[in-house]
């Protein structure tokens, strides 16, 4: 794991659209009590959807898990039916806003432009971008994945400052690797995109800023693959999908990574 930032790593989870408002009220609960009885050393966060974000965000209202929105428009208000600015998510009590996911990039159309101005909307809010990025199985196969990722990096982060950019988190997640039977990246590409990532960044910016930005993984991760990417040089932490929809799930991760910590002490 790589010492970025104040050298805590990630723990996050995004339920995508899944759970009831009772079945993320107990995932929060459950949460605060493990935070409570053990006072994990990791940075924790979850995205629910946003039927449930007020609820998860007062069940864990004063603890240091980091509650998130899925999504956000760059707007503050106005005539968008159906969408939530981010002073909306940021009222509610959240922290991070998920932006450009890959789901949102190919099934609705978000491209680069919309995840840059989203990312501006969510510092203004004082929110804590993450940022998605990731190829396809297309552009990973033609040779161009670093390309792709570090193009939508890039101009995700463009005219940020440095105390801006240090408020982001980037998660690389493959979209060749996301989604039920799909294989996750191996540990090594992962850390070498990462590397990528954290290097195009020091050329924008300076070394130190890309070093204090993290990088996640995210993709099939689960119980069983979860250390072996942990343990990689550029990984600053784990965003988990699928596995993690059951508290019991997270938390095994959870106290995988929180061992890991604990045996490079």
């Amino acid at each position: 794991m790589a010492n970025s930032g104040n050298g805590v790593p990630w723990i996050g989870t995004g339920w995508k659209m899944n759970m009831t408002l009772g079945d993320a009220r107990e995932f929060a609960r459950r949460l605060r009590t493990f935070i409570s009885d053990s006072n994990p050393a990791s940075k924790i966060f979850v995205i629910p959807p946003f039927t449930a974000l007020a609820a998860v965000c007062e069940e864990l209202e004063g603890s240091p898990a980091m509650v998130g929105a899925q999504n956000a428009h760059w707007e503050d208000s106005g005539a968008f039916t159906g969408e939530i600015s981010c002073r909306m998510v940021a009222d509610c009590g959240a922290k991070i806003v998920e932006i450009g996911h890959s789901e949102r990039r190919h099934l609705f159309g978000e491209t680069d432009l919309t995840v840059r101005l989203k990312v501006r909307a969510a510092l203004r809010s004082g929110l804590r971008p993450l940022i998605c990025v990731g190829e396809t199985t297309e552009e990973r196969e033609h040779g161009v994945a670093v390309d792709t990722v570090n193009r939508q990096v890039v101009i995700a982060l463009h005219g940020l400052s440095t105390t801006e950019a240090l408020r982001c988190v980037v998660a690389y997640e493959p979209v060749w690797a996301i989604g039920e039977g799909a294989v996750p990246a191996s540990p090594n590409d992962t850390n070498q995109m990462l590397a990528a990532i954290r290097q195009r960044v020091s050329e924008v910016f300076k070394p130190e800023t890309a070093d204090g930005i993290p990088l996640l993984y995210g993709g099939s991760i689960n119980a069983q693959n979860a250390v072996a990417v942990f343990r990689e040089s550029e990984v600053n932490g784990l965003f988990i999908g699928r596995a993690a929809l059951s508290c019991d799930g997270f938390l095994e991760i959870l106290g995988l990574a929180e061992r890991q910590l604990i045996g490079a002490c």
